[in-house]
């Protein structure tokens, strides 16, 4: 039978702060411990699976030993973005962190953005997505002028009502964008974010399209297809890789519909990895401050995992990960430096604690021999579980 991984990745549920995460704003933080202490979590499936048993999260609950391998990665690169978190786990390290602009983007940067759109540009500075439609919205509707601004990660963000920049030119928009944020100004992603709505009541819409600078390197994805076998990606994962490595993308709206995606795709037959994102924990939720709504989609999710887990096959292994934390309770409304919470499942997996792995990478190497591909080009090391 074809051996089929399902790697999950729960957008910004981190457990736990880093040792390095002062000198990044962070120390203290716990998404998931912040998200426990609402009282409103039940998640059953993910604590049959480990989740409150890994070493030093020093949750008070009473449990039988899970029926999984669990344990958390550190990170080695140096970051807290979606696009290093996920390379990582994909066998990069990235040893120079993204470049971002606390400050905004220069004088260069926008000439040439105005020159290349013909529109003028708005607001040019770290904000928050929902706040910077509803202080810039009635503007950009007078005006047509782009709201560009940017936050702590190493994004360019641009958000245009729907009515007066329709989605394909914003896509459009956005692609040139990726062209001039290169060499000295590159960043990891340039960010369509379009909106609906009338002031007040502005709302982001489900089409959201991120364009990534491609891998440095091979990854997992490349080595698993180079193999001959399927990569298939659920939600952005096509994005954070620019498409590389990816034999098949599904775009998700909701992290509803992204379980239900995958769901479909485990009834299929197939041979190799797929690769899903949930977005909204850390969209919808962890940058907003939610704790309660973040807690209200961990549930929901954990009710689709248990639709998921009776789908598996003998031969299956799932993978429930993270790629930083968004610690809903911590001040700001950035990511947050935090290990990240590992859950492997599976017919052949021996239920245990791994403790503490020294890279998010060796969850990509663990993908790689469970599916008999050779990452010796890959960093990290296979956790010993089957």
């Amino acid at each position: 039978m074809a051996k089929r991984v399902f790697l999950i990745v729960l957008d910004s549920c981190g457990c736990g702060a880093l040792p390095d995460a002062a000198k990044f704003g962070d120390a203290g933080t716990h998404t998931i411990r912040s998200c426990w202490q609402t009282g409103k979590l039940c998640v059953p499936n993910l604590w049959r699976l480990g989740l409150f048993a890994i070493e030093g999260n020093n949750f008070d609950i009473a449990s039988d030993l899970p029926c999984a391998a669990f344990g958390k990665c550190a990170e080695r690169s140096a970051g807290k973005d979606t696009t290093t978190g996920h390379w990582e786990i994909a066998g990069l390290i990235s040893d120079t962190p993204m470049k971002t602009y606390p400050d905004g983007f220069p004088k260069e940067v926008l000439d040439r953005l105005r020159a290349a759109t013909g529109r003028e540009i708005l607001c040019n500075l770290p904000y928050s997505g929902t706040e910077v439609i509803r202080d810039y919205g009635r503007e950009h509707m007078d005006t047509g002028a782009l709201i560009v601004y940017t936050s702590a990660d190493s994004v360019l963000q641009i958000a245009a009502h729907e009515d007066i920049i329709p989605v394909p030119e914003l896509y459009h928009i956005c692609e040139q964008a990726r062209e001039i944020m290169q060499g000295e100004y590159a960043v990891g992603r340039i960010i369509a974010r379009p909106f609906v709505g009338e002031y007040p009541d502005f709302r982001r819409t489900s089409n959201r399209h991120d364009y990534s600078v491609s891998p440095f390197a091979p990854t997992m994805l490349d080595v698993i297809g180079a193999a001959g076998q399927k990569v298939i990606s659920v939600g952005k994962i096509q994005d954070i890789f620019n498409g590389q490595g990816i034999t098949e993308g599904n775009r998700t709206v909701s992290n509803d519909d992204g379980m239900g995606k995958t769901i479909q795709i485990a009834a299929r037959d197939f041979e190799g990895l797929c690769f899903v994102n949930l977005v909204e924990f850390d969209s919808a939720y962890g940058h907003r401050r939610d704790p309660l709504g973040y807690t209200a989609a961990l549930n929901a999710f954990d009710a689709q995992l248990g639709a998921l887990l009776p789908q598996l096959r003998d031969d299956d292994l799932l993978i429930l990960t993270a790629d930083h934390g968004c610690d809903p309770t911590a001040h700001g409304t950035d990511h947050t430096r935090e290990y990240i919470p590992v859950l492997m499942y599976g017919k052949h997996v021996r239920p245990q604690s791994f403790g503490t792995r020294g890279s998010f990478a060796d969850i990509g190497q663990t993908v790689c021999k469970w599916l008999g591909v050779d990452a010796s080009a890959l960093a990290g090391q296979a956790i010993d579980i089957f």
